[in-house]
């Protein structure tokens, strides 16, 4: 390697010395896959060991057989050159097919709780056809087709005949259409304070405790959305802004920090009974532990008088129904970005709101309750706090920290 040793003092019994010139300069000049593979069957040659040879290169004895193979058998070229795996290539006919034909599919014909498909998901079931395209080459088939990912199209249709004029009248008044802006800042003069207190729970909590993160999501309308979607070249996805809404819906759920199991339920309002139903539906369920802490943001119904004197009154009783002592938590006012269900439903809703058209409640309720179980039953498995990296579009980890920003401004409520 160091042009140390003459060609002359190395030799090979019954091979031309040109190939061992060939091998020399593979060493001096070509890439390091290349060096490898020449000093592997130069080093083989003059009797050093084949432990030796992989400690030194860093390979093992499977890579060495595979570089000694093709020289053994005669051919000096034949261990450098590059091999395309015919069902690697872009050209195979048979492998773009399959991937587009996969991809009109919705995913829920596959047994997948989702309105889009995921790579991991698609690369699975496209796997299980008999096709090991990995994402990569998924990737550069679809984009070589003019693929590319949009947001739908929401269209203003208005039937009302009088519509450019009302619209005129408006314009003359000075109303203009404003996206609502997500703050990021509390202004709660008690900020430090409440986020001093949760850190203080949490870096406390026994195995005997139990800590929720709580908030609702909605209301929203069962009705055909919007979303990110791979569309061909030329195409859009359109959405109508005026629709006949299906019904609507508010979820009511709760996160429960250390085993990251998701409680919910369908509440007709946002007020101060569902929140008494949340808590009385946490304690018959988590009856084992000895203390529940509940935490949300600073809504009216989370900090009304009647739910402060409900928890009184369980706690006075619960010693001796033993029932677990309830207290609670409050986030800072305006600091909804903190609560960590937050990030849980957005990863809910781009899953499975998103780009969905559901064709009525039921249906929609039984895709959110799979939805939480899937979720449930994973973390059940695979007991650890994980959000973004495993289910994909959550925000942020399942953890509280002080820098999180869990609400997602692109998700509705």
């Amino acid at each position: 390697m160091q042009g140390l040793l003459p060609v002359s003092s190395i030799s090979f019994e019954g091979r031309d010395p040109g190939e061992i010139g060939e091998l020399l300069r593979r060493i001096r000049e070509c890439r390091l896959a290349d060096r490898n593979k020449a000093l592997a069957v130069i080093a083989r040659r003059q009797g050093i060991l084949s432990r030796i040879i992989c400690r030194f290169l860093g390979i093992d004895r499977k890579s060495l057989r595979r570089y000694l193979r093709p020289f053994d058998q005669g051919s000096t070229a034949a261990p450098f050159s590059r091999q395309v795996d015919p069902s690697r290539d872009l050209t195979n006919a048979s492998t773009k097919q399959a991937v587009f034909a996969l991809l009109h599919e919705p995913p829920a014909n596959r047994g997948i709780n989702r309105t889009t498909w995921k790579m991991a998901d698609f690369v699975r079931v496209l796997r299980s056809q008999g096709y090991s395209a990995c994402p990569q080459v998924i990737r550069r088939i679809t984009k070589a087709a003019g693929y590319r990912w949009r947001k739908a199209r929401t269209v203003l249709t208005s039937k009302d005949p009088a519509y450019t004029q009302k619209l005129t009248l408006t314009k003359a008044a000075g109303y203009r259409w404003r996206k609502a802006r997500t703050v990021l800042t509390s202004k709660d003069p008690a900020y430090t304070q409440k986020l001093t207190h949760i850190r203080s729970i949490l870096s406390q909590l026994s195995a005997e405790e139990a800590f929720f993160s709580i908030d609702e999501f909605g209301p929203f309308a069962v009705k055909t959305t919007g979303g990110r979607s791979l569309m061909p070249p030329g195409e859009q996805r359109v959405v109508p802004q005026w629709q006949r809404s299906k019904g609507s819906l508010i979820l009511t759920a709760a996160l429960e920090r250390s085993t990251n199991q998701v409680t919910h339920f369908y509440s007709r309002a946002k007020n101060t009974a569902e929140m008494i139903r949340t808590m009385d539906l946490l304690v018959e369920r988590y009856a084992h532990c000895r203390k529940l802490y509940l935490s949300w943001d600073a809504a009216s119904w989370h900090i009304s008088r009647r739910l402060g004197e409900h928890i009184e009154e369980h706690n006075a009783t619960a010693g001796s129904k033993c029932r677990p002592l309830v207290e609670t938590a409050p986030l800072p006012a305006g600091a909804q970005f903190l609560n960590v269900i937050e990030s849980v439903f957005s990863g809910m809703a781009r899953a499975i709101i998103h780009n969905s058209d559901y064709g009525s409640i039921d249906a929609a309720k039984a895709s959110i309750n799979r939805y939480y179980e899937e979720r449930n039953l994973h973390f059940q498995q695979h007991p650890r706090r994980a959000g973004k990296k495993i289910w994909g579009k959550e925000r942020e980890c399942a953890v509280f920290n002080e820098g999180n920003n869990c609400k997602d401004p692109y998700y509705y409520r």
